[in-house]
């Protein structure tokens, strides 16, 4: 089931970025965006051209693999597929937008902190997910949310983005 489309999923990015803006607007060269691979990476890039759009001022946007932080990654596979992260900037007293495309149980998350922070110690870290769902396990919540789904513990949200997917959307799948 569909549950949002791609002029939908790009205004919510529009509205996060100027929520963002808003907030920080004082202190831009302090503020960068780092994804949680995949698609994570692509919302703080699109985040990142937003912001340039209405500020001219470009955010840099790194890229994180959580794959060696996961706490199941036995669990997962035996080879899982390590992508590297790309953190071409230093970290150290900066404002990090940890940014990811599904909070669901909060372990990502945990996951992205743990390596963060061997990155350095930043100012602040705040978190945007472009979809909160339920069900948390870790008391972890966002400081930005685009959409927002109560659904079933077995339920799944895909996030389908035109840069890793070649088509846009957000659906429901009921198992």
């Amino acid at each position: 089931m569909k549950l949002k489309n791609e002029r939908e999923i790009n205004k919510k990015i529009k509205d996060l970025a100027q929520k963002i803006y808003k907030k920080h607007k004082k202190n831009l060269n302090d503020l960068c965006f780092i994804g949680i691979k995949r698609r994570g990476i692509s919302i703080a890039q699109r985040l990142s051209k937003e912001f340039k759009k209405f500020t001219n001022f470009k955010i840099p946007v790194g890229a994180l693999d959580i794959s060696f932080y996961r706490d199941d990654l036995q669990m997962i596979a035996h080879s899982p597929i390590v992508r590297g992260s790309e953190i071409a900037f230093s970290l150290q007293d900066k404002i990090v937008i940890l940014v990811d495309d599904v909070i669901y149980t909060g372990r990502t998350v945990r996951a992205a902190l743990s390596e963060i922070l061997d990155y350095g110690r930043p100012k602040k870290i705040e978190l945007l997910v472009l979809v909160d769902r339920n069900h948390r396990e870790l008391p972890i919540q966002p400081d930005y949310v685009g959409f927002k789904f109560k659904v079933k513990k077995e339920d799944l949200i895909d996030v389908f983005l035109k840069e890793e997917d070649k088509k846009e959307g957000i659906y429901l799948k009921r198992r």
